[in-house]
């Protein structure tokens, strides 16, 4: 099993004293699985990719990937999960303005010693950045910048891809391109890949949908 959660619960220091975020979640992924959460804003959606990758820590519960507990590591060794493990693909392209597409999107394989110049290649390629390399972030637009985001994560490739929202910046047509290009290649590299939606029909493409509600699966 590569994602096990086992009752994981999460609040958040409200008025009034604690505001409960989740409330008991439980799921499982395979390799090679996708797997979209959808749910209104504000129903845990986003707390939950926070946790599973290790950039917060639950109030109690269990987070596994392949077989670790996240919630056992120190600070460090998250870090290192993050590095080696798994890629994240936020709205928020978070690139380095001084560095060119190129070395963006070698940037995360280059710090996990995992660079391979063919496989970063290939990936420019595929996702329309070939004639972008030598460019900077703020010669983009924002539909090529998260495109690069995106090849910057695949590039290490990633035991579990964690996406929030990651077409959310872009058109339907290119959104419905690059999505389906993330799953070509998490299938390539047997990959899992979590992904945040509010769209349906993006959700659709997966292959589980779960439905959270009140911090809850539906």
């Amino acid at each position: 099993m590569l994602l096990r959660v086992t009752d994981l619960h999460k609040s958040f220091p409200g008025p009034d004293g604690p505001l409960p975020i989740l409330r008991g979640i439980d799921l499982e992924m395979r390799a090679g699985e996708t797997l979209a959460l959808t749910g209104e804003s504000g129903s845990g959606k986003s707390t939950l990719l926070h946790l599973v990758g290790g950039l917060d820590l639950p109030d109690s519960g269990t987070v596994a990937l392949d077989g670790t507990d996240i919630g056992a590591l120190d600070d460090a060794g998250r870090a290192r999960l993050r590095r080696d493990q798994v890629g994240v693909v936020f709205q928020q392209f978070n690139l380095i303005p001084s560095l060119t597409v190129a070395s963006n999107i070698s940037f995360q394989a280059r710090l996990g010693g995992t660079e391979d110049p063919v496989w970063t290649e290939a990936l420019a390629h595929r996702m329309g950045l070939a004639d972008q390399l030598a460019k900077y972030p703020e010669q983009l637009s924002g539909g090529q910048q998260q495109r690069v985001a995106i090849a910057r994560t695949l590039a290490a490739k990633p035991r579990l891809i964690l996406a929030d929202e990651p077409t959310g910046n872009l058109d339907e047509a290119t959104a419905d391109r690059v999505l389906a290009l993330m799953l070509e290649l998490a299938a390539e590299t047997d990959a899992g890949l979590l992904m945040v939606t509010h769209s349906q029909r993006l959700a659709a493409r997966m292959g589980r949908e779960l439905h959270l509600r009140a911090g809850r699966i539906a």
